[in-house]
């Protein structure tokens, strides 16, 4: 593994759970940015001095990220995106059995890496976007060890209950995309009743781990 691949992995598990922790906020936050901000503060006083408990207790650490994420990640709209045109044609217990194990497969694939979360290494920038849309995008940049600065972009969509993240971008590679072109592979050689069940399994071995 070359140089740019093990920063790229590092970076992927940091962006991801960068993802995951920076979605705890205040319901009433008044911007976007406002979102990321408090949320970045948030999950590094919540690691502070637990780093060693959780890396040897994987239901605290799943707990920890589930209380953070869960109420400010739209996980139904993450879900429709990426299962796309399949969504459809799924019956409505199939599209909650694949929110339900999709979020909880998700969380417990890249948990391991919120241990690894440095909020100064964070840089957000300016805002460009409109909060008065539907949807927008706050921008940062992510320092790795090497120094290199990498752009990684937060996806958010707005609710009436307040911004709620659904994706997150690294360097142009978003993980929607990247979750939709699996799961269509897999959903047209399996099926997607194959593929629920996977993410079932995958979570429940989690569990027992």
């Amino acid at each position: 593994m070359n140089s740019r691949t093990s920063a790229a992995s590092l970076l992927r598990k940091f962006a991801l759970l960068s993802f995951m922790g920076l979605v705890a906020m205040s319901a009433l936050a008044e911007s976007p940015v406002t979102v990321i901000e408090q949320g970045a503060q948030e999950l590094g006083e919540k690691l502070e001095g637990r780093r060693d408990e959780l890396k040897n207790d994987k239901t605290a650490l799943y707990a920890l990220i589930d209380e953070m994420l869960l109420p400010r990640f739209d996980r139904e709209y993450a879900a429709r995106l990426v299962l796309g045109r399949h969504w459809r044609s799924a019956s409505e217990p199939q599209q909650q059995r694949f929110i339900a194990a999709f979020y909880q497969a998700l969380l417990r694939r890249y948990a391991d890496g919120v241990l690894e979360y440095d909020s100064s290494r964070v840089e957000i920038m300016p805002y460009r976007g409109d909060d008065q849309e539907k949807r927008t995008t706050v921008r940062t940049t992510v320092t790795l060890d090497d120094g290199t600065k990498v752009p990684v972009n937060y996806a958010l969509v707005r609710r009436d209950t307040g911004w709620l993240m659904f994706d997150v971008t690294i360097e142009g590679i978003s993980y929607v995309r990247n979750f939709r072109a699996e799961m269509n592979s897999e959903i047209q050689a399996k099926g997607l009743e194959s593929v629920i069940k996977r993410l079932e399994s995958e979570a429940e071995i989690s569990e027992v781990s």
